[in-house]
């Protein structure tokens, strides 16, 4: 149980406080402050490369908009940008991706670059080649090594060399796949590199080639409370993020439950049972919208999903079976509890009796934490399926 994120003392501590000396909408107010801290963990992170290489369109993509949305990052075969230029995410205002300006030029100086674009903001670097990595990419590397940050080697436009591939007889993609790689790596290590990797991208197209791979390491490298962040970010394209968004937003579960048992076992006057209600009803639908949100079952992602996959919008949402997938409000959750209250009372037991050591004092908080458990766990599930389904139908190719 050493990967959970469990509440501690310091943050139920707080809330008792604010209990004590306040009524019930402010307590309640206190509690979705804790809930919403983790939108505030910023991300930021930077795209470099040559003018050309695809910065920009790779930026749009990873927000999940197209290049001439309102807000995108400005395209061309021109450089277009000067001094670095921040773009949020369309969901999430706290993560940040840098248009950094292009690199290559005849009097580039890795070290004065890195200070130019304030390098101690971001927390890693995208660098992007469209062909091969040249002795900037590398001498760029080695100074974000020295600054103590990480970076990830991005060969972009993956698929005009495919489309270009194509035309020959013997074309077969996945060898055109792992000779433009050696390639790249073996271009890196001609210029001072030692076992580099390079992550094969489309922008257009980020669910093909290496995307999966480049965020399983880009996720594993980050702290803890950095991947996150990061996975909710994440543009939600194949069937493998899907899956990991539901497993970290499940590693939540049980500090949200942990937060309702705490708040439920506090010995003050004004937690009486409805009071501990709507606590709970607060938890419940501030994290169901959290889901919704990064699973893309908002109308502007599945609009956005329909535009890409040219599949209609009421055919996406044909696929949502989920009873939140239309609203989810107070009214919607509570409607939910009241016909899930038995389930939950039968799981209590076996929730809270495997969770003795860490919980101790709290039992008496076993009802509201079985509960927000088990209705989290339900909802989250029934979410991620709909979401699955969705990207499944989308994925596939219109007749």
């Amino acid at each position: 149980m050493d990967d959970l994120v469990i509440i501690d003392d310091a943050e139920v501590e707080e809330i008792r406080s604010a209990l004590e000396t306040d009524d019930l909408p402010s307590a309640v107010g206190r509690i979705k402050e804790y809930l919403d801290q983790q939108d505030r963990v910023e991300l930021n992170i930077a795209v470099t490369g040559e003018s050309g290489s695809g910065k920009s369109t790779f930026i749009n993509a990873f927000r999940g908009i197209g290049d001439e949305e309102k807000d995108s990052a400005k395209t061309g075969v021109v450089e277009t940008t000067k001094e670095p230029t921040a773009y949020s995410h369309s969901k999430y205002q706290n993560v940040k991706l840098w248009d950094l300006p292009g690199i290559g030029t005849p009097n580039f100086k890795a070290d004065e670059y890195l200070k130019q674009v304030q390098f101690q903001r971001y927390d890693f670097f995208i660098i992007n080649a469209a062909d091969r990595f040249r002795e900037y990419h590398a001498q760029l590397a080695a100074e974000i090594v020295i600054m103590n940050k990480t970076f990830y080697f991005v060969r972009s436009k993956i698929d005009a060399n495919i489309y270009a591939e194509q035309r020959k007889k013997t074309f077969n993609k996945e060898k055109t796949l792992e000779a433009i790689r050696a390639d790249c790596i073996k271009g890196l290590e001609e210029i001072g590199l030692s076992n580099p990797s390079v992550f094969l991208i489309s922008s257009f197209d980020l669910a093909l080639y290496d995307f999966n791979r480049l965020e399983e390491t880009m996720e594993r490298e980050l702290p803890q409370h950095k991947r996150h962040v990061l996975m909710l970010a994440l543009p939600n394209i194949t069937l493998e993020i899907n899956e990991r968004k539901k497993k970290s937003l499940h590693s939540n579960i049980w500090k949200l439950a942990l937060l309702s048992a705490g708040v439920a076992a506090l010995p003050i006057p004004i937690l009486n049972a409805t009071a501990s209600i709507s606590v709970d009803v607060t938890i419940l639908v501030l994290e169901l919208r959290r889901y919704y949100k990064a699973f893309g079952l908002d109308p502007e992602s599945l609009e956005r999903l329909s535009e890409r996959s040219g599949r209609s919008v009421d055919e996406l949402k044909s696929r949502l079976k989920s009873p939140l997938s239309k609203e989810i409000s107070r009214d919607v959750v509570i409607n939910l509890l009241k016909s899930s209250t038995g389930f939950a009372l039968e799981a209590a037991a076996e929730y809270w009796l495997g969770l003795i050591p860490i919980v101790g004092s709290l039992a008496s908080g076993s009802l509201s934490f079985a509960t927000v458990y088990y209705m989290l766990h339900k909802c989250l599930n029934e979410l991620a399926e709909d979401a699955k389904n969705v990207l499944m139908v989308a994925l596939e190719t219109p007749v």
